[in-house]
């Protein structure tokens, strides 16, 4: 048994190292994030959190720490490289996928618990948020330790078992990390769960089993030192941004031009459960029809459903938002492989049977869209075409192809290929047809030509037209993000050393503004791309002041 929690650690580990460095960083939250945590290593300051000279109080303080550590230990200081960062969100899947496979376990055996946490693994959400250096990956292991807890609490409760004494200490400890993680979203998701079950059971009761009261003490243990600091450092601005704006921006209206109607996370399901949405879809629809008998179902579904409602009536959607969630449904395809198999594939009602094959509509679009993307990505935008694209359109289509189960069961070897497929298919995507796509990659290409041509050992670039965080991150903390005419003013203000970037077609408006002080700018270079996150062509020249 505890060579299966070693096996799902390191498989979950080689499912997310490939594209961890070779990705450049990915604007625009993780650049925020990082450049947050760089700027901390920079000052020593470990409880304020800022970019640039901005306080940064949307989220609390743990991931920085938690990346703090990791550019420690690498032991390159500020100008440790963006893969470091990424170690905390590889270590934050690795253990939400020990979590699973140990709830799913403890419910309902081995072979269950291994097929749960391979699914963890090998979804897209956790490939991608497993190399993305931001909250989300530890946030997930958080919740899946407390959740984990809470679920055995509950079924010891139901059999009037006797409750271990670790499973309080877990969930509490889980609870406190997650509020430093990400605030609320933790207890948010047990309260949600809890709350389902009472109004089945109509008992609350088994929730004493906690130790409440220490319970709360060991919270606040975690989580008071610092909310006394930094309430002490910002002067009650942090609570305001966090609380005031963020939290409730979010759930008042649509935040940052994400605001959506309900039915975004049934849309993007497929995508982002792939490729075990439809295995995933096909367990829960069976444990809709058989939970009133047992409460491990009853906890997968209370797990799962009042989080994902929730999420779809915020107005502010984002994908990373209902991944808490996904592991529910996780434990159900473990379940599923406990039953007989005339059980397991009992048939669907009709509606249960539609809602199937609309989710097997979404398995085949997305197989064969990822297997477009890696062909079609290297010829739109590099105009060539990479030999790479082939293992990965055929490891994507096969997955997919392995994905469609005959029946609703589907045996623990099958499920394991399925996570092998997606492996392969997300490391060639992640790991080396990503980064190879060098006109989207602008900041790094900026990079390279600012340090190729810099006149001086401290000098500073001041950008227009092109102000994306990871700009920030690459090229140094005092980039100065302005406009063409603060451009002009950085150049004229120190000509021997500055350096100024700015579209190619506000050269004459640059060269104007520098005339009036007897000045002209010299282009040194031109940088060609596409901004993907406003989905602009740019073409951007580099310049200094005209010796």
């Amino acid at each position: 048994m505890n060579r299966n929690y070693l096996f799902l650690f390191l498989f979950s580990i080689l499912m997310t190292v490939s594209g961890l460095a070779g990705l450049p960083p990915v604007d625009r939250d993780e650049s925020r994030f990082v450049q947050a945590t760089k700027q901390m290593v920079e000052t020593g300051d470990y409880v304020d959190i800022r970019f640039q000279d901005a306080s940064r109080y949307k989220k609390p303080i743990g991931i920085y720490w938690l990346q703090s550590a990791a550019v420690a230990l690498s032991g390159e200081g500020a100008t440790a490289p963006i893969w470091v960062y990424r170690l905390v969100s590889m270590l934050g899947i690795a253990l939400a996928v020990v979590g699973i496979g140990w709830t799913g376990t403890k419910l309902f055996g081995a072979n269950a618990g291994l097929a749960a946490g391979l699914m963890v693994a090998a979804i897209f959400a956790t490939a991608f948020e497993g190399r993305d250096a931001k909250t989300d990956a530890m946030l997930l292991a958080c919740c899946v330790a407390a959740q984990g807890a809470l679920a055995q609490v509950y079924l010891a409760a139901r059999r009037n078992e006797p409750v271990p004494n670790h499973l309080p200490w877990i969930f509490w400890i889980a609870q406190g990390l997650g509020i430093l993680i990400k605030g609320p979203v933790s207890p948010l998701l047990s309260l949600l769960t809890a709350g389902a079950l009472f109004a089945f059971d109509r008992d609350w009761r088994w929730l004493l089993k906690l130790k409440l009261v220490r319970g709360v003490a060991i919270v606040l243990v975690i989580v008071l030192p610092w909310l006394i600091l930094i309430s002490w450092k910002s002067g009650g601005a942090f609570f305001q941004e966090a609380v005031g704006k963020d939290m409730l921006n979010k759930v008042a209206q649509g935040e940052e031009s994400h605001g959506l109607p309900p039915g975004f996370y049934v849309l993007t399901y497929s995508l982002f459960m792939w490729p075990f949405g439809l295995i995933a879809l096909g367990a829960g629809l069976q444990a809709i029809n058989r939970f009133r008998d047992d409460p491990r179902l009853r906890f997968c579904l209370a797990w799962y459903i009042p989080f994902w409602l929730l999420f779809e009536a915020i107005p502010t959607k984002l994908p990373h938002y209902v991944m808490p969630a996904y592991p529910g449904v996780a434990l159900l395809i473990g379940w599923l492989l406990t039953l007989p198999a005339e059980q397991a594939n009992a048939p669907l009602k009709r509606w249960q049977t539609w809602l199937w094959w609309a989710t097997a509509f979404g398995l085949a679009v997305v197989a064969i869209g990822l297997a477009l993307v890696c062909v079609g990505a290297p010829l739109y935008l590099n105009k060539t075409f990479s030999w790479w694209s082939i293992p990965a359109a055929i490891a994507a289509l096969t997955t997919g192809y392995l994905a469609f189960p005959r029946q609703l069961q589907v045996p623990l070897g099958r499920i394991a290929a399925i996570a092998i497929g997606a492996g392969i298919t997300f490391s060639l995507l992640f790991g080396v047809i990503g980064p190879s796509l060098k006109p989207i990659w602008l900041s790094p290409a900026i990079k390279a030509v600012v340090d190729a041509n810099r006149p001086c050992a401290t000098s500073v670039l001041a950008s227009s037209r092109f102000q994306e965080p990871s700009l920030v991150f690459l090229v140094g903390t005092n980039t100065v993000l302005t406009d063409v005419d603060g451009v002009a003013r950085h150049l004229a203000a120190d000509p021997a050393c500055a350096l100024g970037l700015t579209s190619i077609g506000d050269e004459q408006k640059l060269n104007q503004l520098l005339a009036g002080q007897g000045k002209s700018a010299k282009r040194l270079t031109e940088i060609d791309g596409i901004n993907y996150s406003s989905g602009d062509k740019v073409a951007l020249g580099l310049y200094r002041v005209a010796q």
